[in-house]
């Protein structure tokens, strides 16, 4: 949530991560770019992955924290995990 009263709010987004970025020799992480909602303003996030974290069955998530870019005077803050790697598959 970001700024008080009557302006108080948040924002949503979905996308796609980028492909693996090597880290180190057995890890990897991603990059994030995408666009928020847009509300009368809108933000981007920029950011990095955490490593992989194993959730069985030899699939994975990554852990997200950071925030977006400022705009309308304010940013948010953001955690959050990724969704499973080919959770179908």
């Amino acid at each position: 949530m970001a700024e008080e009263d009557d302006d108080r709010h948040n924002h949503r987004f979905a996308g796609v991560t980028s492909e693996v970025i090597p880290k180190g020799r057995h890890s990897h992480v991603h990059r994030i770019v995408v666009n928020t909602d847009f509300l009368d303003h809108h933000h981007e996030v920029i950011i990095e992955t955490g490593p992989p974290i194993p959730v069985g069955n030899g699939k994975h998530v990554h852990f997200v924290k950071g925030m977006t870019t400022i705009n309308d005077d304010h940013e948010h803050d953001l955690e959050f995990a990724t969704l499973i790697d080919r959770p179908l598959v």
